[in-house]
C-alpha cells in the first residue's frame, strides 16, 4: 500500500496504486460546480461529525466522496450518466465497489444544485443505517 502525505487508515484506498493516487490528486483541483456545492456542506465533518475525502481513489477507480468510516461512496453525476452506455457502466462500476464491501448512493448534478437539502438528508439517512 502506498502513503502519500499524513499516514491514512490501513485499506482506506483499496489497493489503488500511487499513480491514481497522484490523479486524484489533481482531479481536486477540478471539480465540477456540483460537486463544489456537496462538498462545502461535506467538509469538515459537518454531516453527523463523519470524515468525507473527495476524489478519493478505491482500486482502480477515483470516486467523487467517501466516508471510510461507514464505507459510503457518493457520486454526483452529469447528464452524460444518463447515456445507456454510460449507464451500463456505472452499473458495472458500482458492482465492483460493492465488491469491498462498500454502499455506493449517486445523484444527479441538478439534485445536488436545486435540492441539496435532500440530497444531505438521504446521505444522513444512509450514514444512519
Amino acid at each position: 500500500m502506498v502513503f502519500i502525505g499524513l499516514t491514512r487508515e490501513k485499506n482506506m484506498y483499496f489497493g489503488a496504486k500511487k499513480e491514481l493516487i497522484l490523479q486524484a490528486r489533481e482531479l481536486r483541483k477540478d471539480m465540477t460546480n456540483a460537486e463544489e456545492i456537496l462538498w462545502s456542506f461535506l467538509r469538515k465533518q459537518q454531516v453527523e461529525g463523519n470524515i468525507f475525502r473527495r476524489q478519493h481513489p478505491i482500486d482502480i477507480f477515483i470516486v467523487d466522496f467517501y466516508c471510510h468510516k461507514h464505507k459510503l461512496v457518493i457520486e454526483v453525476d452529469g447528464c452524460i450518466h444518463d447515456l445507456p452506455d454510460m449507464m451500463e457502466r456505472d452499473e458495472n462500476r458500482t458492482y465492483e465497489l460493492e465488491q469491498f464491501g462498500l454502499k455506493v448512493i449517486r445523484f444527479s448534478n441538478e439534485e445536488v444544485i436545486n435540492e441539496i437539502e435532500n440530497v444531505i438528508e438521504t446521505i444522513k439517512d444512509h450514514l444512519r443505517a
